[in-house]
């Protein structure tokens, strides 16, 4: 169960941090770029735990 909620949060990161990044750029605000880069990459770690979970199951 936890492997679906990791992987759901992580894509919302991952498409935040994204949005963020866009702004920031058409902003020019390197700190909104920057932080948007941070969540974007926090996001990937989060799918891949959820990716680990699912690949060990109940184990976890």
């Amino acid at each position: 169960m936890g492997e679906l909620k990791d992987t759901a949060k992580g894509l919302g990161n991952e498409v935040a941090g994204n949005v963020k990044q866009a702004l920031g750029k058409a902003r020019n605000d390197p700190a909104q770029h920057a932080e948007g880069v941070a969540q974007e990459k926090k996001g990937e770690l989060q799918q891949g735990v959820g990716k680990v979970k699912g690949a060990l199951g109940d184990r976890v």
